[in-house]
């Protein structure tokens, strides 16, 4: 289930301080996709409940309970479709991830409840919900600080737009959030290549980076395109980054082990 289909190799020696493994994950729901007619012939899934939703999340537990923080993307707060069970918190539950949350961004009253979602090992010390600019509601980032002050560690779960200019504006708002701390990562599924417009310019506005670049998670039966990113500032030592075979859902996972600074400390 773990197995690489990307190069994976160190990065870095690693330094003295606290290791971490984080997961970003676009879970389409628990829709299992492998062609892209499923994308029309299974469209009902999106609006109504079926039995191997639960099934494709079992496998995702399982995956996740490997590692330390989770950012989820297209996850259910509760509706019709998933039969009205919050996503990320049976993951949470399955997983046995001991906190979770989670954002709302787009309600479409009974028949879906769009979110994003974190699942954690470690007790937030701030959480903030921040709806991102855009002409079509239903955008968020969640903003999470591990510790305290510059000993802390910030994490943004994201999903962006799906056109450029939409997702340039949102860009230039999470900028400067991230700019308001020290030790960021940035994880979802950005909509954009590593190679992009938008790539460059968030780089350049923030100074944040991506370890490695290329590394295929879009569409999860044949990844020809990187859309998924884990992105570090430059005081989070990154050791490893990797691709994981998980198709279950349209994307597939995308890992990151890295090392944080001495004296940034998650309990």
């Amino acid at each position: 289930m773990n197995s690489v289909v990307s190069h994976s190799a160190p990065l870095a020696s690693a330094a003295p301080g606290q290791r971490l493994r984080v997961l970003s994950y676009n879970i389409q729901t628990g829709i299992s996709t492998s062609r892209y007619r499923h994308y029309l012939t299974q469209s009902w899934k999106h609006v109504l409940p079926h039995v191997e939703r639960f099934q494709n999340l079992d496998r995702i537990a399982t995956l996740t309970s490997e590692y330390d923080i989770v950012g989820l993307q297209e996850v259910d707060a509760g509706s019709l479709r998933s039969g009205f069970v919050n996503l990320t918190k049976y993951l949470a539950e399955r997983a046995d991830f001991p906190f979770w949350y989670d954002q709302t961004n787009r309600r479409m009253g009974p028949i879906a409840q769009h979110a994003i979602g974190v699942l954690s090992r470690f007790r937030c010390t701030e959480i903030v919900e921040h709806k991102l600019p855009g002409p079509i509601p239903g955008r968020g980032t969640l903003a999470l600080r591990f510790g305290h002050g510059e000993n802390s560690l910030v994490v943004f779960i994201v999903h962006l737009a799906l056109g450029q200019r939409t997702r340039l504006q949102q860009l230039t708002y999470l900028a400067e959030l991230v700019n308001q701390h020290r030790n960021v990562m940035l994880m979802g599924d950005l909509n954009f290549p590593s190679r992009s417009r938008e790539m460059e310019f968030f780089i350049d506005k923030t100074l944040m980076s991506e370890p490695v670049h290329g590394l295929n998670t879009f569409p999860s039966w044949r990844p020809n395109r990187n859309i998924d990113h884990i992105l570090v500032t430059p005081t989070l030592q990154v050791n490893k980054v990797r691709v994981l075979d998980c198709p279950v859902s349209d994307h597939l996972p995308l890992c990151m082990e890295l090392t944080l600074p001495v004296g940034v400390e998650l309990y």
